[in-house]
């Protein structure tokens, strides 16, 4: 019998990427293209969804300017690409709900269109923003079109389910994970004890659940990942994108260039320098018993949904060594696992009960991101040795919508957390960051 594949598809945000998974969990070749970013002016970003569907299908088309009294048809990008390969106009219930204000089983609220001056959306049942729903990985019309088959090159009527947003398909792809075996705390408990990070350029905090409101945290949006569950979702506006920014923008960074290490990037030399400087790896986090920074940069997406909020630092010298640079990357490192723990302590108030992390996504691939993690957090994180999990997840939707059921199985490694006493201190003094903040923005507001 022929080997059987699945084909995971990810759009991210600076690139399309797609991966063949076998039913074991296993990435047989993965692909990437760059998408182009264009930036007509400050804090504004551009992205083209036609070279987006280029860049998946590696050819070359061109699709006809229009505006919105002559458009048919208004897709999220995930459902856009599911129209494009199927021709069906069934939305996504993660997309929609995520995203669109859906809320099954009502479905749309006329009110809220009508509010905001867009009543003709209203028409031919919602018609433009979709009247069909179904839960992600549900097939979708009958598969691949033709046209679509020829740009991709697979079969005509290949199977395809409806999709996901790139991060909810990384939640899907470690979130169910089998975990027997590691004598992890989340283990003989429902999922709902687990929550899934999304780590990238920002990062995506998410858990299924049943309905419960998590003040600064997104949802509860009912099937918007798995059909049956609710899914929270935190975040920060900045992760990998932070740590870049204060790591480039150090005077040391042209140093950091003219080092001539071979085989890593410059993160992994930073955690081997960082290494060096304790003289072992277990003592890495108490050099940042000095400095300190609260990370909203960018401002505060969960769980304080504050974008006013701003990126402070505590404890920097006149001196702009490696090392100093180094111990800046740690800082930013611990305080944004130090806002993970802000988020869990949202929603473990809320009414959550999360035992264990499961990450992935580009920061995961960092070890010492994700030992920080569990070290702030005080919980153990699981790692699929599968580095894709987003193309893992995308995955299973494929398996779902070819109605072939068996589990596609990932292959995990766990994380344990250490210095319990020195994080509880620090989380002290992040949070008294925050407290003084407000008292300086309280203050600056008095004439």
């Amino acid at each position: 019998m022929a080997e059987v594949f699945y084909v995971g598809v990810d759009v991210g945000t600076a690139s399309v990427r797609a991966a063949l998974v076998t039913r074991d969990g296993l990435l047989k070749a993965t692909a990437e293209k760059a998408i182009s970013i264009w930036k007509p002016q400050p804090e504004h970003y551009v992205q083209s969804s036609t070279e987006i569907w280029q860049k998946c299908c590696t050819v070359v088309k061109n699709l006809k300017e229009s505006c919105w009294n002559k458009a048919a048809h208004f897709f999220d990008l995930p459902d856009f690409l599911s129209w494009k390969a199927t021709g069906s106009i069934t939305r996504s219930l993660c997309t929609l709900v995520c995203k669109w204000t859906y809320c099954p089983p009502d479905g749309w609220d006329p009110s809220f269109w009508t509010s905001i001056g867009l009543e003709d959306l209203l028409e031919n049942n919602f018609s433009k923003i979709g009247s069909a729903t179904c839960s992600p990985g549900s097939p979708l019309a009958e598969g691949l079109t033709p046209e679509a088959a020829g740009d991709l090159g697979l079969n005509p009527a290949t199977a395809v389910g409806a999709s996901l947003i790139d991060a909810h398909a990384g939640g899907l792809g470690v979130i169910g994970a089998n975990v027997q075996g590691f004598d992890l705390p989340c283990e003989g408990l429902p999922i709902t004890s687990r929550m899934a990070m999304i780590c990238g350029t920002s990062t995506c905090h998410m858990i299924s659940e049943q309905p419960l409101f998590v003040p600064g945290v997104w949802g509860p949006y009912p099937s918007a990942m798995v059909p049956g569950l609710w899914l929270n979702e935190g975040g920060q506006s900045a992760t990998g994108r932070l740590i870049e920014h204060i790591v480039k923008g150090h005077a040391a960074y042209t140093q950091l260039q003219e080092v001539p290490f071979t085989g890593t990037n410059i993160y992994t030399y930073l955690n081997s320098h960082l290494a060096l400087m304790a003289n072992s790896h277990s003592a890495v986090d108490l050099l940042g018993s000095n400095l300190h920074m609260w990370p909203d940069f960018h401002g505060n997406r969960s769980p304080l949904a504050d974008p006013a909020l701003k990126g402070m630092v505590i404890g920097l010298s006149l001196s702009q060594t490696l090392d100093d640079l180094a111990l800046l990357y740690l800082a930013t490192v611990q305080a944004l696992a130090l806002g993970t723990r802000h988020i869990l302590d949202a929603m473990r108030e809320a009414g959550h009960d999360i035992r264990t992390l499961f990450l992935c996504g580009g920061l995961s691939k960092n070890l010492l991101f994700v030992q920080i993690q569990a070290n702030a957090t005080g919980l153990p994180v699981v790692l699929p040795n599968q580095t894709e999990a987003v193309l893992a997840g995308a995955a299973v939707l494929g398996a779902c919508a070819s109605q072939d059921c068996r589990t596609i199985q990932l292959h995990l490694a766990c994380v344990f957390f250490f210095f319990h006493s020195f994080y509880e201190r620090k989380y002290k003094v992040f949070l008294q960051l925050l407290s003084h903040q407000r008292e300086y923005q309280a203050l600056m507001k008095h004439k």
